[in-house]
């Protein structure tokens, strides 16, 4: 592939000094892992590769995007290296997300490399399917273990109204590719919005069982200014008492490595989650952070304090910087979220394509 240049990048305005004042305890940790003040070891990383998406979604994106500049966004040797040095501290589990993955020139580039890292256990990928149909094959033989797919409805108009240009065929078409390439416990991801996609969630379930594909419900969180939270918000809860009614729903111990929660139903080797940021919040347990497309890390999704990674890359490539820096930002980890009372006016203004699904 062709190199793309390094250029030197200021830190944008709202992001912290790539060294905070660090308490003493988020330093006292094993020798080559992450812990942070609270002892909670990060072994978890979510790494956006691009901000860009095929698909417009009414709760992830507005209606009109400014993308961020090439120029600003980490190269793929960059994203390497950011993933090189987080394994090397103790990250196990690496999810590439986007936007959508798949659309960024070269990933498979970068995924191939990532597949051989010694140390790393677990290469997943969120994505909204429209491209599995020929990627698949590709991704498994690279060493993609796991695959999430977004899928909010089985109905093509709703699907085109909830992504405003996609289309349902490409994610079918996706979701049956990645099972002829040989991926297995799938799992669909779907957003819980009232009055928009609630009158399907027994649907949905029923489709998982029938694929062998795992499932889980998600809360809406308030990310970026869209507004109607308010009136479309569903709790795990909730939802759970409307499945009940069809389903028998047994409480399982299990635990894939995120937030969910899971559920099984007798009978099925599928597995019903839900991801519970406002009812149940998972903060306690957190072993993740985030990485941007721009190289902030984000230790929290709830909050905006962050490390601006790629300015250490440009400024210094040293792995040592580096590696000092993702160290440092487990002093501005908080112990949580708060996402009660934020649904119309969010706290967190930055949309979830930008931080990374």
């Amino acid at each position: 592939m062709q190199n793309e240049t390094l250029r030197p990048e200021t830190t944008p305005a709202g992001l912290a000094e790539f060294r905070p004042v660090i308490d003493p305890s988020a330093q006292s940790h094993p020798e080559g892992t992450l812990v942070d003040k609270y002892g909670r070891r990060i072994t978890y990383v979510r790494l956006s590769i691009t901000d860009r998406c095929d698909f417009r979604c009414t709760y992830c994106m507005a209606e009109e995007m400014n993308f961020v500049p090439h120029s600003e966004v980490m190269s793929l040797e960059e994203c390497l290296q950011v993933a090189t040095v987080f394994v090397g501290l103790g990250v196990s589990k690496l999810r590439i997300t986007g936007g959508e993955p798949l659309v960024r020139k070269n990933a498979m580039w970068l995924i191939e490399r990532l597949g051989a890292l010694p140390g790393l256990d677990n290469l997943v990928m969120t994505s909204n399917g429209s491209q599995l149909d020929r990627f698949a094959q590709p991704l498994r033989e690279a060493g993609v273990k796991r695959l999430n797919i977004s899928l909010d409805t089985l109905k093509a108009d709703r699907f085109k109204k909830i992504t405003r240009i996609g289309e349902l065929k490409k994610v079918l078409r996706g979701i049956d590719a990645a099972r002829a390439a040989g991926f297995t416990r799938t799992k669909l991801n779907t957003v819980m919005m009232r009055g928009t996609n609630d009158d399907e969630f027994a649907d949905l379930v029923q489709f998982a069982l029938d694929n062998a594909l795992d499932l889980s419900f998600i809360e809406e969180m308030p990310l970026g200014e869209i507004h109607g939270r308010n009136t479309t918000y569903i709790s795990s809860e909730e939802t759970r008492d409307r499945l009940a009614q069809r389903f028998e729903l047994i409480p399982s111990t299990e635990n894939s490595g995120g937030p969910a929660r899971y559920w099984r139903i007798p009978g099925s080797e599928s597995r019903i989650g839900f991801i519970s940021p406002h009812s149940h919040n998972f903060c306690d347990t957190c072993n993740r952070v985030r990485i941007t497309a721009k190289g902030e890390l984000y230790p929290c999704l709830g909050q905006n304090d962050a490390i601006n990674l790629l300015q250490v890359l440009r400024a210094d490539s040293s792995e040592e910087s580096l590696r000092q820096a993702i160290v440092d930002s487990m002093g501005i980890k908080p112990f949580g979220h708060d996402f009660t009372q934020q649904m119309d006016a969010p706290q967190v203004v930055r949309f979830m394509s930008m931080t990374g699904g």
